[in-house]
């Protein structure tokens, strides 16, 4: 099977053709790299498929799963009615989403992402948010990048913070940052991902700085920050 790689935006599409069977491993071997180029959502074209076997759809499950344990979509197009008849008698019909085209395809990733801002929005509003200043450490996850700061949190909520004295990052980068939750000594280290920055002209009292909403937070640690959150603005004297 041949594939070919281009890009819509975030979006990786790959155009295959040929025989999807045993002999793709480089489908999966494409999707790894699209991963850990940092690029989570995938659309399959396969206009130019003409043939597909049991291996063939293993082999796109692998792929499949490998996104979707990445938190991103892979999503088809273009899918020849044998192939959409193969997928059927497969299940897969139930778990992709196929497409009568490759615009429909890339709209409905737009549309994705329109709800999942509306969703975080909402969650947002259910987690209160606490004026503190406590020092974080804060570096990039890539090791290929290592910034590490000394910084303060001035907000902190259940879903993220904003982080004062940092201009070293930039929309969508992947940072660690480790802190302790007074009084308790133990250090937390959370993923997040930079959400915000704050415009010099506009926002000068809060620059520099970045706002994290965080990653693949456990649910435990969660519900620490929470309590944490909770309690500080009960004791905080009101207004």
């Amino acid at each position: 099977m041949e594939i070919k790689v281009r890009q819509n935006n975030d979006i990786v599409i790959l155009d295959m053709s040929g025989r999807i069977d045993v002999n793709c491993a480089n489908l999966v071997e494409i999707v790894g790299q699209c991963v850990r180029d940092g690029y989570n959502d995938i659309l399959c074209n396969l206009e130019d498929v003409d043939f597909i076997d049991y291996m063939g759809t293993s082999v796109i499950v692998i792929a499949y799963k490998e996104i979707i344990n990445s938190h991103g979509r892979m999503k088809f197009c273009n899918v020849p009615v044998h192939i959409r008849n193969i997928f059927c008698i497969a299940g897969l019909d139930r778990v992709i989403e196929m497409f009568a085209s490759e615009d429909l395809a890339l709209n409905s990733f737009k549309e994705d992402k329109a709800i999942e801002e509306i969703k975080k929005m909402q969650l947002r509003r259910r987690f209160k948010r606490l004026p503190i200043d406590i020092k974080v450490e804060l570096k990039a996850r890539d090791v290929r990048n290592p910034v590490c700061l000394k910084l303060d949190v001035l907000n902190l909520s259940g879903v993220g913070a904003f982080i004062f004295g940092c201009d070293k990052f930039k929309l969508g980068d992947k940072v660690i940052l480790k802190m302790k939750l007074p009084p308790k000594k133990e250090e937390l280290e959370l993923e997040a991902k930079v959400v915000w920055i704050p415009d010099k002209q506009i926002q000068p009292h809060s620059y520099p700085g970045v706002g994290v909403e965080f990653v693949n937070l456990p649910a435990q640690v969660q519900e620490e920050l929470v309590e944490f959150v909770e309690r500080n603005i009960s004791l905080s004297p009101s207004d």
